[in-house]
Parts: structure tokens; sequence; C-alpha cells
């Protein structure tokens, strides 16, 4: 897997970020990986994804300007997630 830093992005506040991998396994790994992550920390980026990459966007809470901790911390978490690394 290969993926970019993540980029800040304003209005709407956003953190946004792709990652590559070598094929659509390694991809569907890290999806899952990823969903089960959602589910434990009850936060869901927007995600769009093809063969062998997946664009994550991750947004602030409804009403805010600017992003916490929480969806930093989740970036972080997502950058941790252990999957086949694209050479």
């Amino acid at each position: 897997m290969t993926a970019q830093q993540w980029r800040e992005r304003n209005r709407p506040a956003r953190l946004e970020k792709r990652y590559e991998f070598e094929g659509y396994d390694a991809l569907r790994e890290f999806l899952e990986r990823a969903a089960d992550l959602s589910e434990e920390k009850g936060l869901y980026p927007d995600i769009g994804f093809g063969r062998s990459y997946a664009n994550f966007t991750i947004h602030a809470e409804e009403d805010s300007e600017v992003l916490s901790e929480t969806q930093r911390e989740f970036a972080r978490l997502l950058d941790s997630l252990n999957v086949h690394s694209k050479a």
C-alpha cells in the first residue's frame, strides 16, 4: 500500500487521503479493516474506491468548522492498519 499524506481542507473542514494498493485483494482487506475501525470508533468517512485505490474523506462534525482530535486520531489509526504494501 502506498499513500499520500493527509491533506487538510477548509470549507467544509475535512481531511483527505488516497491509498493505493497492488491489487483488489489488498484493497478489499484494507476496506474491511477500515470498516471494523469505523464501527469501533463510530466515525464513518466518505470512501470512494476503484480496483487498486481508495480515497478517504473525514469531515468535521455537523455544525462545526474545525476537525476534532477524534477525527485526527481516526486518520492516524487508518494509517496504522497493517495490510500488504505496494512496492
